[in-house]
């Protein structure tokens, strides 16, 4: 086990409300691409317990974040949430996942569509110069339940995306309500953008809660666009590892 595993010390946990935080911990180097997950571990009661945690930093930081979501029940999260500085955890060696640009075809707009705590992966690629150099448009869609779940928003601002959020549990000034796949649907993301949404300019990336991952590429499929796959390109690249 020692040969898989990395242990790396925390340098800080941000609690951005009760049941979101992020970590930022000091470990030794690892490659990835931007978007990419990998596995970070607590023992616990003798037994190694991992889950999948994409990076929040780019490839060149140093120093690894992960944004993290507190499930009560769940053997991990609520641990991970208490960790303080210098506590340690591990983290796994060989980072995976294909949420990364150079999977995608050419696109005019690329479009990052997330719920919750599937912002983290769109946050490492904002922060590399890939998509500027490869998109016209770079568009961020962030979907929460209340306002205080929008959270790296200076971050997010700083990188030049349009930024466009939702909230569905209140009302909120400058965000969107309801859901994301209703507003593909019925064209308010593309309204608020203020671009359009086809499969001739398009490439969109989901990330998020298996529900909203369904029914936005549904939303999107009914548009013209398709999964896109190596032997077959197309529109849609979705990351799932809940």
């Amino acid at each position: 086990m020692s040969e898989k595993w990395l242990t790396a010390t925390v340098l800080e946990n941000r609690h951005w409300t009760e049941s979101l935080f992020s970590l930022r911990v000091e470990a030794p180097k690892l490659r990835f691409d931007a978007g990419q997950f990998v596995r970070i571990a607590l023992d616990i009661d003798g037994q190694r317990v991992a889950r999948a945690f994409s990076f929040v930093n780019p490839p060149a930081d140093p120093v690894l974040e992960f944004y993290g979501v507190v499930v009560p029940e769940g053997p991990l999260s609520p641990r991970l949430a208490k960790l303080r500085t210098g506590d340690a955890l591990h983290v796994a060696a060989n980072p995976a996942g294909f949420l990364v640009l150079s999977e995608l075809p050419d696109a005019q707009t690329l479009w990052l569509i997330s719920t919750g705590t599937g912002l983290a992966p769109f946050l490492s690629i904002l922060r590399t110069e890939v998509p500027w150099k490869r998109f016209r448009n770079v568009v961020l869609v962030h979907a929460v339940r209340y306002a205080k779940e929008l959270t790296y928003r200076e971050l997010i601002t700083g990188t030049g995306a349009k930024y466009i959020t939702f909230v569905s549990r209140e009302s909120a000034p400058g965000s969107l309500a309801g859901r994301i796949p209703a507003a593909i649907a019925d064209g308010r993301l593309e309204a608020a953008a203020g671009i359009a949404l086809k499969p001739e300019t398009s490439h969109v990336m989901l990330c998020g809660n298996p529900q909203m991952l369904k029914d936005a590429t549904a939303a999107l499929v009914a548009r013209g666009m398709r999964k896109h796959r190596r032997r077959a390109p197309g529109h849609i690249t979705v990351e799932s590892f809940w």
